[in-house]
């Protein structure tokens, strides 16, 4: 590895492509005859094939978890604090996959690749997905590379509920399910969230229902609102107060609507604006919704246990004491159920004070007992 990364990264990485021409049925009654996934891997397949660890992304994640695509890069995978030598996944025990879902924008088949039936971008066109859909096309790309059962499948926030589905869709197939951060289905107040966020996307002129590719726009400013509303969902008030307080950007009130005066707008608005220009607005929609549909229990009368009982996996669930856009009392209700169902489960809630965010971030508490039962896991 180039003395030019860090001793405890994964160095240089390379995106690859599985195509896969066998159609995919989705839970909406649609099905996707031909598609492509993104995915990197880190470290090495064991000769048993026993070591392989998924990692499961969220809302605006992707394939690209950890290391870097080029010497120049700077910038490191989303989760690299979590993924490599001597980290919480340790890439010199484990092989690691990472991908990126269907309907995303960064490379796996989606709103903005060419629909076969019309020669177009799909858009609006592209079916909407399901956190089901997403394990079933995981499972597929398990098979590709030879995986017969996955050591752990790991998440975070909607990463969390795809390992929670793969211990039901697929049972035999993984040992160890880490659920960070997540919940068993949203609540009504995480659904509000996602509806505004979705309206100020569907609502921006440039949107063109959903086809604005063919306008040659963006919907830039409905995507700005979208991830300023979510942005600060995932922040507590403590760490919005510990970075920002009520610091002015300017020397002095300007007193009227349009100038950026306290830090904090500064914040928003960049990180709005940053967004706008990388992310899908059709993804973005497609990735709340699958949000919003993920409730494994209402096809067992509302009882959650019986939707686990089928599972075989050993758990991991971590929550963050300020996090209240997925708090532990919803990591709790789904420690509650694995009980009932008289699963093996290990529970921490973590004190910190960055909020839904902690997850990604090198909380030295959470890489403490993140590494602890890794570290337990048999390869």
């Amino acid at each position: 590895m180039s003395s030019v990364f860090p001793e405890d990264s994964v160095g240089l990485v390379e995106p690859r492509i599985a195509h896969f021409a066998e159609p995919l049925a989705l839970a909406c009654g649609r099905e996707l005859a031909d598609y492509q996934l993104i995915y990197e891997t880190y470290g090495t397949l064991n000769a048993a094939h026993s070591n392989a660890v998924l990692i499961c992304h969220a809302l605006s994640g992707h394939h690209h978890a950890a290391g870097y695509h080029s010497p120049e890069d700077r910038k490191p995978g989303w989760w690299d604090s979590c993924i490599g030598p001597g980290k919480p996944i340790d890439t010199n025990r484990f092989f690691v996959v990472a991908l990126n879902n269907l309907g995303g924008c960064n490379g796996s088949t989606g709103p903005a690749s060419l629909n076969p039936a019309t020669g177009k971008p799909y858009g609006a066109d592209f079916p909407v997905v399901t956190v089901e859909d997403w394990v079933n096309s995981q499972a597929r790309l398990a098979d590709r590379l030879g995986i017969e059962q996955w050591a752990a499948v790991v998440g975070g926030s909607l990463g969390g509920m795809q390992a929670l589905q793969w211990t039901m869709s697929y049972p035999e197939r993984v040992r160890h399910c880490l659920c960070i951060a997540s919940a068993p289905r949203l609540s009504a107040e995480n659904i509000a969230f996602n509806e505004v966020a979705r309206q100020s996307i569907l609502t921006d002129p440039d949107f063109h229902g959903g086809h604005f590719y063919e306008h040659d726009v963006l919907p830039r400013r409905g995507l700005r609102l979208a991830r300023m509303v979510g942005h600060i969902t995932y922040l507590s008030d403590d760490a919005m107060g510990a970075k920002f307080g009520r610091e002015l950007k300017t020397d002095r009130l300007n007193y009227d609507f349009h100038s950026v005066e306290f830090q904090v707008e500064s914040y928003l608005r960049y990180q709005g604006d940053e967004f706008s220009t990388r992310f899908d607005a059709n993804t973005y929609l497609l990735m709340t919704k699958a949000l919003d549909y993920f409730d494994p229990a209402a096809a067992h009368g509302g009882d959650l246990a019986r939707a686990l009982a089928v599972a075989k996996a050993d758990f991991c669930l971590m929550s963050f004491t300020t996090d209240w856009r997925f708090s532990p009392a919803r990591s709790r209700e789904l420690v509650d159920a694995l009980l009932a169902a008289r699963k093996n489960v290990s529970y921490v809630e973590i004190d910190a004070p960055q909020g839904h965010d902690s997850f990604l971030l090198p909380v030295p508490r959470y890489q403490q007992v993140f590494s602890s039962y890794m570290n337990r896991i048999a390869i």
